[in-house]
């Protein structure tokens, strides 16, 4: 080789140090700032209600609920999302594709679509799930002010559990930084409002993409000197093996059995990311295999004093589809996961509302109840 030729060679090899050192400073100062961006919220945070209205409640007439994950105004039926995996009956594996909404204007489309959907219940309560203040993904919509500034007749009660640091996957699409949680609407008075840490993976991916779980703690008073507890609730979904929740299960169930215990009335509503019992669990397999990510929550892991209000029509109407493809009625496969738990003090009905996945992965849940004296 000529010294010409050595020299270079040598040169190559100086330029692929440089772009290697580069890439580990890009890689490491990544990693560095989604670290130093990385916080949970504390325990027990008080919530603020805004727009104040209302009275207490009744014993012995009947008020209404509704249960609503919207999804962030991306999961219109075209849609799919990358963490989200699956096996087809016949082996195949499928995987989500996108990392936010397909467009702002399908996010303004999808969350109009499902606040109509909303109103169309006219409930006394509220409980939505996956809604955006602040997020790449649904390209900045503001959808907590949004829904309120249409539902002007509600107090609302908004609790963060997702605020992420600018997430670069996937790199097609990336997801962004994310500020979004749980929005509560109600008819009644909301005396006060805290909102409880679920616990979650901290291991050190997962962290950063996974929700900062929680549950909305809401005091609604009642004219017996008794308080409606009601509860949003948004568990884990990505979590093999399901040990944290297990956890999760065990934190709420010890806050229900504490309010039990007072003599209040409990309600639980939200998106569980459990099968709620076992016909649901396989009542809508479609073409795909049972996904590993759907758990099952059975009456027996409840606290004493408590079940879980099982739609009448819960065997004819999901609540969840899965979304590692888009929607196909009877290709992919859906589940029971959203509803209502209630204490035993309490009596009601509930019914599965099918919009046919149009605006949202989820379809409403709708509760009839009476508080007994």
């Amino acid at each position: 080789m000529t010294k010409q030729k050595r020299s270079v060679w040598k040169m190559v090899l100086l330029v692929l140090v440089i772009m290697l050192a580069v890439l580990l400073l890009a890689v490491g100062g990544y990693v560095l700032y989604m670290q130093l961006k990385y916080y949970r919220i504390p325990d027990n945070t008080p919530l603020t209600v805004e727009n104040p209205v209302g009275g207490p409640l009744s014993t012995g007439r009947p008020y209404t609920a509704l249960s609503y994950n919207i999804g962030f105004g991306a999961y219109g039926p075209d849609y799919s999302f990358f963490m989200d995996s699956g096996v087809m009956a016949d082996g195949t594996p499928v995987t989500g594709k996108y990392g936010k909404a397909l467009s702002r204007q399908s996010v303004l489309d999808h969350t109009e679509g499902a606040l109509d959907a909303v109103k169309q219940q006219d409930t006394d309560f509220v409980l939505l799930q996956e809604v955006d203040v602040k997020a790449h993904r649904s390209y900045k919509v503001n959808q907590v002010k949004y829904i309120q500034e249409n539902m002007p007749q509600y107090s609302s009660v908004f609790a963060n559990n997702f605020h992420s640091a600018y997430l670069l996957y996937p790199f097609n699409d990336p997801h962004g930084a994310v500020d979004a949680g749980l929005l509560t609407l109600s008819r009644a008075q909301i005396k006060e409002a805290v909102r409880r840490s679920y616990p979650v993976d901290n291991s050190f991916f997962v962290k950063f993409t996974d929700l900062d779980r929680c549950f909305a703690v809401h005091r609604v008073p009642v004219e017996n000197g008794k308080e409606l507890v009601l509860i949003n609730s948004h568990m884990s979904a990505y979590d093999k093996g399901g040990l944290i929740r297990v956890q999760q299960l065990q934190l709420l169930n010890s806050v229900m059995q504490q309010e039990y215990e007072k003599g209040n009335y409990v309600i639980v509503g939200g998106d569980f990311n459990h099968a709620l019992g076992e016909e649901a669990a396989t009542a809508f397999m479609g073409q795909q295999q049972f996904p590993a990510w759907v758990s099952l929550l059975t009456e027996d892991e409840l606290c004493p004093g408590f079940s879980m209000q099982l739609a009448e029509n819960q065997l004819e109407v999901p609540t969840c589809r899965a979304a590692d493809m888009p929607w196909q009625p009877g290709v992919n496969f859906a589940t029971v996961v959203d509803g209502f738990i209630l204490s035993d003090n309490i009596r009601a009905t509930a019914q599965n509302v099918d919009t046919d996945f149009a605006y949202s992965d989820h379809n409403p849940v709708r509760l009839t109840f009476e508080l007994l004296e």
